[in-house]
């Protein structure tokens, strides 16, 4: 059966509910974010306040510079939640399969349902006549055979639009070639530059570039990866919230734990079990999260980002290591726990420019792998990496430590 996947992306969200519940503001440049007078950034603009530059994460003063006029509100979290789920309510009706990126925008998987509800692009008007009068809000679609596709498409005709991207392999390359490099998913300013560098501008262009060559330009993993971008590949599944979104593992002590490196050691462990089950599920992390629990109960979490997206144990040692050493142990632990969460299927989509880092995780990667196969086959004491509790005595101390500097 072939696939049919829907990118819908509501327009200018956060302000268009503005204007909504508020018509005085219709017509006029509205920005959602900080005020203009204190630090901080904008998180939506209009597009009467785009006229100007003004965009997110843009510094509120700059906004503010770029447009004096324009109204600046605070975010209203609950109204724009309230309006997200009268929407995902919508997209329930026409199918199970949903997968949200984010408040304002999923992917639909309606492969099934053509028999129901007519082709893609049918759908695609019907979801957008029933978002419009129901709430009142304008949203973009793109009706492509795969997620890339369709939510590159859905960027095409903003604010409400909606693109088909053809299905045969040539008219997708064909529909694809004269766009900038930066419309492909993941390529950021990082990447773009040295692809510039070597006067590769377009994704046409990048199409006839061969693999070795784009290689040299950046990593080979990362050529492969872009390729067949390029070309209109993307073979990930619409993944429902029924998928996995966090993984993690806790470990409790006996008895209240005032060894830094037996905490550290269960803490190494930990992170491998988190490891191996992000590879068993073809997953990779984004963000790194750190548990403890004290004696009488206090808990505290510490999280920090993951970039790259990783899946390998030393990547989630050193993340699980760094985020120890920033927290002060000043009581004894009763429990330590580690955890990922930002799952994505496959490579990274931030490519990365510098080949050695990039070599180093994909050696580190292809070594957690070769470790999880020892494992399964020999058991758990087959293999195991130092600072893990299988080559620790237990331990004698009574107070809080710190290894030596």
């Amino acid at each position: 059966m072939e696939r049919t996947i829907l990118h819908v992306d509501m327009d200018a969200f956060f302000t268009s509910v503005e204007q909504r519940d508020r018509p005085e503001l219709r017509g006029q440049p509205v920005v959602v974010g900080a005020p203009a007078d204190q630090r901080g950034v904008v998180a939506a603009a209009s597009y009467e306040a785009r006229q100007f530059g003004i965009h997110s994460a843009m510094p509120s003063r700059e906004a503010y510079q770029r447009c004096p006029q324009a109204v600046f509100l605070p975010p209203d979290g609950k109204r724009y939640m309230a309006a997200s789920r009268q929407i995902r309510a919508i997209f329930d009706r026409f199918t199970p399969h949903v997968e949200p990126l984010s408040i304002d925008e999923a992917f639909l998987d309606v492969s099934g349902v053509e028999h129901l509800f007519g082709r893609g692009e049918a759908i695609a008007r019907q979801i957008k006549d029933t978002i419009r009068s129901e709430t009142e809000l304008t949203a973009s679609a793109g009706v492509a055979p795969n997620k890339f596709l369709a939510k590159l498409a859905s960027d095409m005709e903003k604010p409400d639009g909606l693109t088909v991207v053809p299905r045969s392999p040539e008219a997708i390359a064909a529909f694809l070639a004269p766009l900038s490099i930066s419309r492909i998913w993941g390529v950021g300013k990082v990447t773009r530059r040295p692809l510039e560098a070597a006067g590769i501008h377009t994704i046409g262009q990048l199409q006839a570039c061969n693999e070795v060559r784009l290689a040299s330009i950046l990593t080979p993993r990362s050529a492969r990866h872009l390729l067949r971008l390029a070309w209109g590949e993307d073979d990930r599944e619409v993944e429902t919230e029924h998928e996995e979104k966090s993984i993690s593992h806790e470990h409790t002590f006996t008895h209240d734990c005032s060894d830094y490196d037996e905490i550290r050691a269960v803490l190494a462990d930990l992170a491998d079990n988190v490891g191996r089950r992000l590879r068993a599920s073809s997953k990779q992390a984004g963000l790194a999260r750190l548990k403890l629990r004290w004696e009488g109960f206090k808990t505290i979490t510490r999280q920090r980002p993951l970039m790259p997206a990783v899946c390998d144990n030393f990547s989630l040692r050193a993340a699980a290591d760094q985020l120890l050493e920033n927290e002060p142990l000043i009581k004894p632990v009763r429990l330590v726990g580690f955890g990922v969460s930002t799952l994505t299927s496959g490579p990274p989509d931030q490519l990365s420019l510098f080949e050695d880092d990039r070599t180093l995780l994909d050696r580190n990667e292809r070594l957690s792998h070769v470790i999880d196969a020892i494992q399964r086959d020999f058991g758990r004491a087959g293999i195991h990496r130092g600072s893990s509790r299988q080559n620790m005595a237990p331990p004698e101390q009574e107070h809080l430590r710190r290894p030596a500097q």
